[in-house]
């Protein structure tokens, strides 16, 4: 049984705690600790200390349930199977993957409140007098601001916001998404001029120009759906748009980023090439990635949890270095577990098999796994973050930006410039030539460059396949596209409306 804390955001935005037990037990303890703050303006803290804190915050998307669980369990890409009474927990991760989760959802409502009080953290950061930022400081909080805040907008269509010195009894007011839209944009451009350059030789854990420009492209690669008059679509995607992100792509392939030619080396302490953003572990750290997809009789114990779809790894070409590899280090000592996908017999470090504790067989994972009644060795397991040598945990990195260039390329009508990107792309990744380059050949590369790193919800509703079925998900809402707003904050702020289909 496994422990979680969460924070706790009231509507007024006062922080408490949220013990989770199990995934199951809520039981809020709720304080007053931002209800002290005062009414000026300005906030009596110290920005530097301030501004800590917002960075340890981000390890909230280190965690696998919450803010990650929204990305990953509610796509294509992996599924959280119920093995026995394992991972039942009154159906919280089977309502996420076959979009029937509702407005009570624990974590819907744990990701407002853990988002849009970070939000309100880096507004201290900027209003704080003892003593105040330094024009560096302000532009790191105003990127981890853009950053929170560009995750509210995704999820939710509407941002909540409220100024440090507006007082409690002041509902905030609300961000349309196209207000967000621009106030996200705003905030990276003006933080531009006071960061520092980034690249694979500066400080990844912290903001810089080049993390700045790889949250604009993604900005803007998603600028159709977040600003079409229906959340559901049709999306248009403009030139000039594009434009913006190839622009901001390149400013960032600018910065002396290379491909690694070891793909799991990018998920390393020693991999540094391609890592543009990171959080340093403070907060949450990379661990929950290994043990939540790991069998407990492997080494590390894991909480047999989540598995991909059998779909899902069809669609990777054997030599593609991305379908992973044996767990062999400098190619001779053996590590026992692999790396990406793990598939078929498993062994110890000392290559003798794994024996399933449960059924006293040896352990081997099988490609399908459905969503209810699960066998203990059903599903394959994703590993990137591998035991004991796992890096930072990683925001962006090239190999997205790549994708993320190659794809506005591809909208625009350069088919040639897409493929070209692509290509080299799958050159360092050990696999063939593209071929003939389409949006869905585009969207199927993307997912094989980032599965598993919290991207594929948002890109699956891009490129049109989110209200489509797969595996135990025969749902085909459209308003899903936007989660619902929690009851909670309805029932407390007036101005919330909730978004339709809720």
């Amino acid at each position: 049984m496994k422990n979680y804390k969460f924070f706790f955001l009231l509507p007024a935005l006062a922080l408490g705690m949220m013990t989770f037990q199990a995934c199951t037990d809520l039981e809020p303890e709720f304080t007053d600790s931002l209800l002290a703050e005062g009414a000026s303006g300005t906030f009596a803290g110290n920005a530097g200390d301030l501004l800590v804190t917002a960075y340890n915050d981000l390890g909230a998307f280190t965690d696998q349930a919450n803010i990650y669980s929204l990305t990953a369990h509610t796509s294509d890409e992996m599924i959280p199977p119920t093995r026995g009474t394992d991972w039942g927990d009154n159906g919280v991760w089977r309502t996420l993957h076959a979009h029937t989760w509702d407005a009570s959802h624990a974590f819907v409502t744990n990701s407002w409140n853990q988002l849009n009080s970070r939000v309100f953290r880096c507004n201290q950061v900027l209003a704080s007098t003892s003593p105040a930022p330094t024009a560096q400081q302000a532009a790191e909080a105003k990127f981890l601001r853009a950053f929170y805040m560009y995750h509210v907008m995704d999820f939710w269509g509407k941002v909540p916001f409220r100024n440090v010195g507006e007082g409690v009894d002041v509902n905030p007011r609300v961000l349309s998404r196209a207000e967000a839209f621009d106030f996200v944009e705003q905030d990276l451009l003006d933080a531009m001029p006071n960061l520092p350059a980034g690249g694979p030789g500066g400080d990844a854990t912290k903001a810089s120009k080049a993390a700045a420009n790889a949250l604009l492209a993604r900005l803007y690669l998603n600028k159709g759906v977040y600003l079409a008059s229906n959340p559901a679509g049709p999306y248009t995607f403009d030139n000039a748009d594009m434009d913006k992100v190839i622009a901001a792509c390149d400013a960032v392939i600018a910065a002396g980023y290379t491909l690694d030619t070891d793909y799991f080396n990018i998920f390393k302490t020693t991999g540094v090439s391609e890592k543009i953003f990171t959080h340093n572990g403070n907060g949450g750290n990379p661990e929950n990635r290994l043990r939540m997809t790991l069998h407990y009789d492997q080494n590390p114990s894991g909480w047999n949890g989540f598995a991909t779809l059998a779909d899902f790894y069809a669609k990777f070409e054997n030599g593609d270095q991305r379908k992973g590899k044996d767990g062999l280090k400098n190619g001779t000592e053996f590590e026992g577990v692999g790396y990406g996908f793990l598939v078929g017999q498993q062994y110890k470090d000392d290559g003798s098999q794994v024996i399933n504790s449960r059924t006293g067989l040896p352990l081997a994972f099988t490609p399908n796994v459905p969503l209810l009644g699960a066998g203990t060795a059903d599903g394959i397991r994703v590993i990137k973050y591998h035991k004991g040598n796992y890096g930072n945990y990683i925001f962006f990195r090239l190999g997205d930006v790549m994708t993320m260039k190659a794809e506005a390329q591809l909208r625009k009508g350069d088919a040639a410039g897409a493929k070209a990107t692509v290509d080299a792309l799958r050159a360092a990744r050990g696999a063939g030539d593209i071929g003939t380059l389409d949006l869905n050949k585009m969207y199927e590369e993307r997912g094989r460059e980032m599965y598993w790193e919290g991207v594929r919800r948002t890109d699956q509703i891009r490129f049109g396949t989110w209200s489509s079925t797969w595996s135990d998900k025969s749902v085909t809402d459209p308003t899903r596209v936007l989660f619902p707003i929690p009851q909670q904050a309805l029932d407390s702020n007036p101005n919330l409306r909730q978004n339709d289909g809720y």
